[in-house]
């Protein structure tokens, strides 16, 4: 293949672009506040499940509660009742009057334990409304924290992107000033090549692959003549010749 030298070290112009394109395209992908979100993200799902789970036991208590009081309560109007009836001499036998006077003495006893209950409960229920609390404020902060990374990161991907937007247009002006093989050529060894598909011939030796050229490749180079597109012989990148490589 041949191209006009002027062709070929615009190539370069263009390599020079679609580096910086890849660079502009690594640094959004590997944004600090990536990794940042990522693990904020991970630390509020888990506090949501806490605070959750906390808000069942919460309630699981408040309705314990509940059923518990309503139970010292009847307990409670019971022993009202039957106090009452001791007290009103309704009962004459003395054998109703004992067993009577023993339930009541029986119903305190159970009214003392039912209240005890509900005490638990109850601190339970308190302790559980702490961890609510509690939960809810870190939920709130590791979400405050969140949304400032993700603030830091659209802004910093919105820079990349105008950036990146600047290079394609000034990118699709020099690619629409190479002959239309040769930049073919050179977008196919670029996918090939990892991203790379025009070296500099540099003090001989070919910026692609770093390597040096050997003595009868650089003379075959030498003769060629100025139009002659110049392939690596080690990596295969067109190989673009200029003041300074060497020759």
């Amino acid at each position: 293949m041949n191209a006009e030298p002027a062709d070929q070290i615009r190539l370069l112009d263009l390599q020079d672009l679609d580096v910086r394109l890849q660079q502009l395209a690594h640094k959004r992908k590997s944004l600090p506040e990536h990794a940042e979100i990522e693990s904020l993200t991970r630390d509020l799902a888990q506090l949501r499940d806490l605070h959750v789970a906390a808000q069942t036991e919460e309630s699981d208590c408040a309705r314990e509660q509940t059923k518990a009081e309503q139970d010292v309560d009847q307990v409670r109007q019971r022993a009202a009742r039957d106090q009452q009836r001791l007290d009103s001499g309704a009962v004459s036998s003395p054998k109703d009057l004992e067993n009577l006077q023993r339930e009541i003495v029986s119903l305190a006893k159970r009214q003392g334990d039912l209240e005890d209950i509900v005490l638990e409960v109850m601190e339970r229920r308190e302790s559980a409304q702490e961890r609510v609390g509690e939960l809810a404020e870190r939920v709130t902060s590791v979400q405050s924290r969140m949304d400032d990374a993700t603030a830091r990161r659209d802004a910093a991907c919105a820079e990349l992107d105008g950036e990146a937007a600047t290079v394609t247009k000034e990118r699709g002006v020099v690619a629409a000033s190479v002959p239309a093989d040769l930049l073919k050529l050179y977008e196919k060894l670029r996918e090939q090549q990892g991203g790379v598909g025009a070296a500099k011939l540099y003090a001989r030796s070919c910026q692609g692959c770093r390597q040096e050229l050997a003595i009868t490749e650089l003379n075959e180079i030498r003769h060629a003549a100025p139009d002659t597109v110049i392939r690596c012989e080690n990596c295969r990148r067109i190989l673009v010749r200029a003041s300074d490589s060497g020759l």
